[in-house]
């Protein structure tokens, strides 16, 4: 039973990070895009798109504990 759950577990662990990746490679890109707009925040909305970037590639390639 438990190896059931922890199949779950792995499964929504690799979306939510997929979810993540995708959502920042969005604000990356707007990030990019809006350079003169934002002016001074870009380097903060960039690092911030990074740092998500980051936590998502690092849920999809991390294993769960079994």
């Amino acid at each position: 039973m438990s190896e059931e759950g922890s199949l779950w577990v792995g499964l929504a662990e690799k979306f939510f990070g997929l979810i993540l990746v995708i959502l920042s490679v969005i604000m990356i890109y707007f990030t990019a895009t809006s350079t003169d707009t934002l002016s001074v925040y870009t380097g903060l909305f960039g690092f911030l798109s990074a740092i998500v970037l980051i936590a998502g590639a690092f849920m999809i390639v991390v294993k769960p504990p079994e």
